[in-house]
């Protein structure tokens, strides 16, 4: 077989189309978050998703730790929101976080949360494959979602 080229692969798989997410973990009362949409739901019984970050993601090892975090799916009015998570260190000031059931924390305006235990984590290549049990969800059909499409926000 003939090995693929990692830019037209990249490329490739920006032509489907995604929607956005930020995944959220709370340790020692810090709120640490990553924009995400490598996410998809697993299984409808038991209720279980997965998302996956790369391995040297800033916040990595919080969410190799963690045992609560929560799926925030965000509406086409949170672009900033999600360009300041996807940063090295992003800027949490301006977000005004909401508690949830496990000592975890959503992100207000959503369109959809999923509050989840995390159950397992798969190493595999240069990421690491999250799966994670739904505790909780809630969602919000009056706003439209975030989506991803060719390396670029569709607004």
């Amino acid at each position: 077989m003939k090995k693929i080229n990692t830019k037209s692969f990249k490329k490739t798989l920006s032509k489907f189309t995604t929607g956005i997410t930020i995944v959220c973990a709370k340790k020692n009362n810090k709120i640490y978050g990553k924009t995400v949409n490598s996410f998809n739901s697993l299984s409808l019984e038991p209720p279980l998703i997965l998302f996956s970050l790369g391995k040297n993601s800033s916040s990595i090892n919080i969410f190799l730790e963690t045992k609560f975090l929560t799926i925030n799916i965000l509406s086409k009015r949170q672009k900033r929101v999600a360009d300041d998570f996807s940063l090295k260190k992003p800027n949490l000031k301006n977000v005004k976080f909401f508690e949830g059931k496990y000592n975890t924390v959503f992100i207000p305006d959503c369109i959809a949360y999923l509050e989840c235990k995390l159950i397992d984590k798969i190493k595999k290549g240069d990421h690491v494959i999250f799966i994670c049990k739904a505790i909780d969800v809630s969602y919000n059909d009056k706003l439209k979602p975030l989506s991803y499409f060719n390396s670029k926000y569709l607004l």
